[in-house]
């Protein structure tokens, strides 16, 4: 019962994500969808902020409309944490680039390697033509955990691909100009297992947590993005703010 209940919620959350913006939601709805916001106004790097929450003044930089990675410094995030979302962009990285967007992000006492610090998903930005790397690092993966469907079309080097992260509950869904590439359950056996494998097996709790911070990564190579907007949904039985 809970399962179907789950898949039932889900399957009405994402009609909502097709239906915006020309249609709403009503009284008695179960699910609701909040407003679009920007997350990077194209203009400015204000409410971006860095680990501990303090203003970003290095390594990233406003250039013709784009948020751009220009040095090496640390990630950025955007502010406040969220639920349940769809966050869209546009993206393009350097030759032999590597970068990618965390979600659910969190604090963990014993992380990577055992150290403390902050993780989340990822989804991975890269240069599939100008550098390998196994499928489960390529573009559009759930980093390390999940490659990319067949469905994958990636574009040159110098033209943007339009992304897009949607997380409902243990949901979530990597989307890739206009193809879904990556569909994953965390409450799922497959996910437990390869949470079980992978570098994050040190974090208990991984991705349990329904809110977390939202990531734009440093990893030490050009990356563009521009027309960042997110959107945050509610579910009749709890309340998704920022």
């Amino acid at each position: 019962m809970y399962a179907v209940s789950k898949k039932i919620a889900f399957s009405m959350a994402l009609l909502g994500l097709l239906l915006w913006p020309s249609a709403g939601y009503g009284e008695g709805s179960s699910i609701a969808e909040g407003s679009a916001i920007a997350l990077f106004d194209g203009k400015s790097l204000e409410g971006w902020e860095t680990e501990d929450r303090g203003p970003v003044t290095k390594g990233w930089k406003v250039e013709d409309g784009n948020l751009v990675w220009t040095e090496r410094s640390q990630s950025i995030y955007a502010p406040g944490t969220f639920g349940d979302f769809e966050l869209s962009f546009e993206w393009k990285i350097a030759r032999g680039g590597n970068s990618g967007i965390k979600y659910r992000v969190a604090y963990y006492q014993k992380g990577v390697r055992g150290w403390p610090g902050w993780l989340g998903c990822e989804y991975q930005l890269f240069d599939d033509a100008g550098r390998e790397t196994s499928p489960q690092q390529s573009a559009g993966a759930l980093y390390d955990l999940y490659a990319p469907n067949e469905k994958k079309k990636l574009k040159p080097i110098d033209q943007y691909n339009q992304s897009k992260i949607v997380l409902v509950g243990s949901h979530i869904e990597h989307w890739l100009n206009g193809a879904k590439i990556v569909e994953v359950d965390t409450q799922s056996e497959d996910w437990k297992q390869k949470i079980a494998r992978s570098k994050f097996h040190r974090a208990q709790g991984f991705l349990e947590n329904p809110r977390g911070r939202i990531q734009f990564q440093d990893h030490g190579h050009k990356v563009w993005f521009r027309n960042v907007m997110l959107r945050e949904l509610n579910s009749k039985d709890k309340t998704i703010s920022r």
